[in-house]
């Protein structure tokens, strides 16, 4: 802590209302729940989160999917179609500074929960809307979904093999791009809002974000006016930066500059000859020059093992890396030093392991993971404090209100 006093988790005693589901919503709410902010998640009461019943695996009754992007939330299960519902959703956000959403568009308005009608009773509440392609767009009327995101968005046409079909990520990327940038947008609004005393509406799309995440590659295009293509485990600009077979396996070399070329031709290849050339002294000319210089570069390093490689390029700081499975990189001695995976109390599981928080924060570090409630299960709770008593609760469970 280098002598720092440790203070509460940055949004402790902020209020968010969640009405999302899947993936990008709740992925964005359990970045601002993580950073102590009171994450209200809202489930219809006919099995909640469609990602509840997305496995197997399951564990206490409860899909890995659903416990990845949940953790350090409440449950309600509430009726939207129900006036009482409706009414209990509206004193919730006029106590919240934060509702996220990603219902169809106008899904909420026939309610009375869109923007403009709860932005009367709560004028500071930032609103954030995720869809498939904004509320603004001639699309907007689309179900969005990550697969169709990756493809439509150009993800897909620069990932796969360089002479196989456009292959998606191994997870939905999209999606996980949008919650994150929807969870920067919202931070940004509740500056904005303590600032000003105004709240907004946040318009995220999958599309928008996908586009965005794009990144040297979008940028290629627009400046080249060509199309990129695939490289499969290459580097469209730098060279060699891709997947090798060794005598044994395979290892990730990503020569990042000249220099680390030189190194690796001086004094791992034995072969100075081969940075003198002027077809690969440059990354500039080892690009142009790809087909020859790997013709030269794979013999070579399939002749030793793969830790022969990365204890010889690890030395002469040429950055390298073995491909592990998901398993090994979770149990890895890095990911447990630094906290990667939490192992938390769950009601049903007895205790589950999750990957944990990626944000360090010296002074007001993250909350303790909390295990992803079960569907519906702080309805009491939630309510008492909007001042229900054990009577009314009753009621509006037995009208089916509540879950």
């Amino acid at each position: 802590m280098d002598g720092q006093e440790r203070g509460a988790a940055p949004l402790a005693g902020r209020r968010i209302l969640d009405l999302s589901r899947v993936l990008a919503g709740p992925w964005a709410t359990m970045v601002l729940a993580d950073l102590g902010a009171d994450v209200i998640k809202v489930e219809n009461p006919r099995g909640g989160d469609d990602t509840r019943h997305w496995g197997p695996p399951y564990t206490g009754g409860e899909s890995a999917y659903y416990l990845c992007a949940n953790r350090n939330k409440r449950s309600i299960a509430i009726d939207l179609a129900s006036a009482d519902g409706q009414r209990i959703v509206r004193e919730l956000a006029a106590r919240a500074d934060v509702l996220v959403e990603n219902y169809k568009q106008g899904g909420l308005a026939r309610f009375g929960l869109d923007y403009e009608s709860l932005a009367i009773l709560n004028p500071r509440l930032v609103y954030c809307s995720i869809s498939g392609y904004g509320r603004a767009s001639p699309l907007a009327d689309r179900a969005g979904y990550d697969y169709v995101v990756q493809a439509e968005a150009g993800l897909m046409a620069v990932t796969g093999p360089v002479d196989g079909e456009p292959m998606k990520v191994g997870v939905a990327v999209a999606d996980l791009f949008t919650g994150m940038a929807a969870a920067q947008a919202i931070l940004a609004a509740l500056i904005a809002a303590d600032r000003d005393g105004q709240g907004q509406h946040l318009d995220m799309a999958l599309y928008d974000c996908q586009l965005a995440m794009l990144a040297n590659v979008g940028s290629a295009a627009l400046v080249s006016g060509r199309e990129p293509r695939r490289w499969g485990n290459g580097h469209p600009t730098i060279v060699p930066y891709q997947l090798f077979d060794t005598s044994d396996g395979q290892v990730v070399i990503a020569v990042g500059n000249d220099g680390q070329f030189a190194a690796l031709c001086n004094r791992l290849l034995d072969r100075p000859d081969l940075c003198a050339d002027e077809r690969f002294a440059t990354n500039r000319a080892r690009v142009q020059h790809r087909d020859d210089l790997l013709a030269e570069l794979v013999p070579l390093i399939a002749a030793q093992s793969t830790d022969w490689w990365l204890g010889g390029l690890q030395a002469i700081g040429v950055p390298s890396g073995k491909v592990r499975g998901v398993r090994e990189a979770l149990d890895a001695a890095e990911t447990l030093a630094r906290g990667m995976v939490e192992t938390v109390a769950h009601p049903t599981a007895g205790s589950v392991d999750l990957v944990a928080s990626p944000l360090k924060l010296s002074r007001t570090p993250v909350r303790p993971a909390a295990a992803p409630p079960l569907h519906g299960a702080d309805a009491d709770a939630i309510l008492g404090e909007l001042g229900y008593g054990i009577s009314s609760i009753a009621e509006l469970r037995g009208s089916g209100a509540i879950g």
